[in-house]
């Protein structure tokens, strides 16, 4: 096998460019060499953009619920399917690819190798600003892909080069470096990006700017203060009990001087963009509606999350646009906002998580928690609830669309009917993200509505749990980033309130984060959790905050369920108001709801059949799933001698998992 195509550490040595903009009109792209190219600010911000596709967002030409299903899989929401992280045994060893991959890192290392002599000659022309700007973006974009492999595998090879294809200098290269070295090079990338980007980046918020990397830099050490809080005393942090690194590369390491180091480190990125942002967060009227029939917003932060234009909210701090006319770049996600269920659905533990508006759980005497679905269904649910959850869910009989003939209610039959794109899986259809323009609903390449990739609002909860557990206490500033939030959310500002009624046995009943490995949490610390959870619901956060928590050790036939249905309104009728309801068949895979004899009144999404469902017992975890495998490849390549000795390699597996591919976990304590 060649060198240039082993999946070490190297694609190849090209640019990497696909089409943007007309940056290589000056000479045909075969011709293009470093010498020809990097040489203006245009080449450079050419180059950076081409890469921003490794950046969360919805795709152009998405269909099914994209962002806004990206917490699918999690205590959070749900989709048709399940995923293998809740089936131990079932997610194997690849064969190859995977998460260890240096494409799109190589591809960074490279500008840099080519720029930075250009940049320190005076040789790259153009605005001095922007050519500033855009190797900024590049360090950026190297820090959050050093992210993603935090969060995916731990340790991780550094490498801040684009290196020759030799085999030697490829395999020593290889060794992993403990994560705690891994999330400083974050930290240190992002350092040198906030000396070079611009405050208002060229492009305005569809481009990366200081804000963003405020807040990743923020998000990574949190991430790591807390994963080595959490799973301090075990194989998942360097030196820890099986841990499989080298000793020697721990020798000085002392764990709670690096929580401590990355907490402090947390504060200070957050407070610095949390300040700006607490006193302008985008105001909530509370308006279910959204939008009007002309299409102008009735409530701010509803329309913040389906607007076309995005650039006008402050908390916005960088997001995706899609244009059909000028750019021809569309998604589906309007279509299936609107017609259907999108193939997703909240959980009934997310929604029993939300506050009264009174500050208190829906379980506290005098709460005012309506439990009548007798009459009045999910409505009755929601009723006096924290905004974020009544404004972001679909209710029968709401004003769900403006069309000619007046409003058009939502169609929750799709609870019973659809396939995998269209289901709505919980009977609670998610909401978020919708824009009532009729003519992006119409077809399936019309959708137009950004995607944010970055909302500055995360750097008051990141605040606000790191300062909490660095300090104890509940400082000024993070008191008054947790009123604005709730204040905003229409809940009782007052936290101390909540704290006080929160019954930590009944939180655990329905919120993974109610854990850190296996033992519940302190109300305050809980409570921390609980708003980041309602903020963020459907934006793609929960899976990596409930790793780094080390929340899932206790989840054990854990069953993911809905709408409450068998006794209410909904009983025995399509849920559109006809009758006809199929017959329930669990056994023969036919029916379209749980068995109330098996699951009792309550959806059970994959308690509907047992054909082919390895999770009609329940969700369980085993900890070797905090981390993704490698391959079996990256062993092999990495061997020394004729490579057949898997052992041999250079690179260590992640705790609990074989090297050899179609082989599961075992355990890890």
């Amino acid at each position: 096998m060649k060198l240039k195509y082993i999946s070490m550490l190297v694609l190849g040595a090209s640019l990497g460019l696909t089409s943007c903009n007309d940056f290589l009109d000056k000479e045909p792209e075969s011709n293009v060499t470093p010498a020809s190219f990097f040489t203006s600010a245009d080449d450079l911000a050419a180059y950076t953009v081409n890469l921003y596709g490794v950046l969360t967002s919805i795709g152009p030409g998405s269909y099914g619920m994209s962002t806004f299903a990206y917490d699918n899989d999690t205590d959070n929401q749900a989709g048709t399917d399940y995923s293998n992280r809740w089936v131990p045994g079932n997610w194997k060893v690849g064969q190859s690819g995977g998460a260890w991959d240096f494409g799109n890192i190589r591809n960074v290392n490279y500008f840099l190798d080519q720029v930075l002599p250009k940049y320190e000659a005076g040789k790259i022309s153009g605005a001095a600003a922007n050519v500033r700007h855009y190797i900024g973006e590049a360090y950026f974009l190297r820090a959050y892909l050093y992210l993603d492999k935090l969060q995916s595998l731990g340790d991780f090879p550094i490498v801040l080069t684009a290196l020759p294809d030799d085999k030697e200098t490829l395999v020593q290269a290889s060794k992993r470096q403990p994560r705690h070295k891994v999330a400083q090079q974050i930290l240190d990338d992002l350092d040198k990006a906030l000396e070079l980007l611009s405050q208002t980046a060229p492009g305005g918020k569809n481009r990366i700017s200081r804000d963003a990397a405020l807040l990743l830099r923020s998000r990574a050490a949190l991430f790591e203060a807390t994963w080595e809080k959490y799973h301090k005393g075990t194989a998942f942090v360097p030196g820890g009990p099986g841990w499989p690194g080298n000793a020697e590369d721990v020798k000085d390491f002392n764990i709670d001087s690096s929580i401590d180091h990355f907490l402090t480190e947390a504060m200070k990125s957050s407070k610095e963009l949390g300040d700006k942002l607490v006193g302008n967060l985008v105001e909530n009227t509370d308006a279910e509606e959204g939008q009007d029939r002309n299409l102008a917003s009735t409530n701010p932060y509803y329309t913040m999350f389906c607007d076309k234009d995005m650039s006008g909210y402050s908390e916005v701090i960088m997001y995706r646009a899609f244009d059909r006319l000028k750019a021809n770049v569309t998604h589906n996600i309007q279509m299936q906002l609107q017609r259907n269920g999108g193939g997703t659905g909240w959980t009934r533990g997310l929604v029993n998580s939300f506050l009264m508006r009174n500050g208190l759980p829906i379980y506290a005497a005098n709460s005012g928690y309506d439990t009548n679905w007798e009459n009045q269904g999910i409505k009755a649910t929601l009723q006096n609830r924290d905004s974020r959850i009544k404004i972001f869910t679909k209710v029968d009989n709401g004003i769900e669309n403006y069309t000619d003939d007046g409003v058009n209610s939502v169609d929750l039959s799709w609870t019973v009917k659809g396939n995998n794109e269209t289901r709505m899986v919980t009977g609670y259809a998610v909401k978020k993200g919708k824009n009532y323009d009729t003519q992006q609903q119409l077809n399936h390449h019309f959708g137009e509505s950004g995607s944010i990739v970055f909302r500055g609002t995360e750097a008051l909860l990141n605040y606000m749990e790191a300062s909490w557990l660095k300090n104890n206490t509940i400082d000024a500033t993070a008191d008054k980033y947790w009123r604005a939030l709730r204040i905003r959310a229409k809940v009782d500002p007052d936290y101390n309130k909540t704290i006080a009624a929160t019954n930590m046995a009944e939180e655990a009943k329905w919120d993974f984060g109610a854990y850190s490995h296996g033992q519940l949490v302190d109300a305050t610390t809980y409570n921390i959790r609980r708003e980041r959870r309602n903020e963020f619901i459907g934006e793609g956060m929960r899976w990596e905050d409930l790793i780094r928590w080390r929340a899932c050790d206790q989840v054990n036939g854990y069953q993911i369920e809905g709408m409450k249905y068998w006794g209410t309104v909904y009983e025995g009728k399509w849920l559109d108001g006809t009758t006809n309801l199929a017959k329930v068949d669990v056994e023969g895979g036919k029916g379209n709801m749980s068995d109330k004899t098996i699951s009792g009144d309550y959806i059970r999404p994959y308690q509907i059949s047992k054909i082919n469902n390895e999770v009609f017992d329940g969700y369980k975890f085993t900890p070797a799933h905090y981390l993704s495998p490698i391959a079996q490849s990256v062993f092999r390549q990495t061997a020394s001698g004729d490579q057949t000795d898997l052992n041999t390699s250079v690179v260590y597996q992640n705790p609990g998992w074989p090297k050899i591919a179609g082989q599961g976990p075992t355990d890890v304590k």
